[in-house]
């Protein structure tokens, strides 16, 4: 029960980490909802159930992500960086057999904005539960 009186303090490093990793679980919905077409191919004006899963999914760890941070509790913070790396290293594989998108761009995508802000945000946080 002491880790989770423990209130961390937000540095500029762990702040944008944050935002990489929370904005597009915002940003992602959004496009979905506002531009179905995007997502869905040409013609279709409604969201698929894939889709609005998606946007589901994102929505909950987004507002999930944000009681965290209201919080300031480092090992909810920690959990919540680790299921969003376990999703992610499950959407590059599904994006590559169910969409046919370049493999160059989305290996930069996946790295740059999921999995090193992912790592990076991790050891941040696991040097902070264990250092209170």
């Amino acid at each position: 029960m002491a880790l989770s009186k423990n209130k961390i303090t937000f540095t500029w490093s762990l702040s944008f980490i944050l935002f990489l990793l929370i904005s597009p679980m915002f940003f992602g919905p959004l496009i979905a909802l506002l531009n179905p077409e995007f997502f869905e191919g040409a013609g279709d004006t409604f969201l698929s159930l894939g889709s609005t899963l998606f946007v589901a999914r994102n929505l909950a760890i987004g507002f999930a992500f944000i009681f965290a941070i209201y919080l300031r509790s480092a090992s909810m913070l920690f959990i919540l960086i680790f299921v969003r790396l376990i999703t992610d290293l499950i959407d590059f594989p599904a994006f590559q057999i169910f969409r046919e998108s370049p493999l160059f761009g989305q290996i930069i995508i996946f790295t740059a904005l999921c999995y090193l802000p992912a790592f990076f945000g991790l050891r941040i946080l696991w040097k902070e539960i264990k250092n209170p």
